[in-house]
């Protein structure tokens, strides 16, 4: 079992920046994909990013350019840094594991907030 905290959340104004961070309770280093995803108010959960053990990061469209994911193996951490933000990023951003390379994820944050004023 594998403990999400995720932080780093907040009140940002458009084209400001946030940098999100999800702390493990275990090592990632055998976990295949770390990802965040996002659900605003009244829409579906949405990928936003994920980065592989073996490097490979991966954006939703709406957020390449802007968004970077990392991790950083020895610390158990994942950051989603979040540059030009804009209102419709406004979202809970929840942090997930995964171990398999297929399938669903296996644990997930409690999820932080982002809001985003115009």
């Amino acid at each position: 079992q594998v403990q999400l905290v995720e932080s780093g959340g907040g009140l940002v104004q458009a084209g400001g920046s946030l940098r999100l961070s999800c702390v493990a309770s275990a090592s990632i280093l055998s976990i295949n994909y770390m990802g965040w995803y996002r659900q605003a108010p009244g829409k579906q959960r949405e990928l936003v990013a994920t980065a592989t053990s073996g490097g490979s990061t991966n954006y939703a469209s709406s957020v390449k350019g802007r968004f970077t994911i990392s991790r950083d193996n020895t610390a158990n951490t994942v950051y989603l840094q979040m540059n030009s933000l804009k209102s419709e990023d406004t979202a809970v951003y929840y942090c997930a594991a995964r171990r398999r390379i297929f399938g669903p994820y296996d644990y997930w944050g409690q999820g932080t907030q982002v809001t985003v004023s115009s």
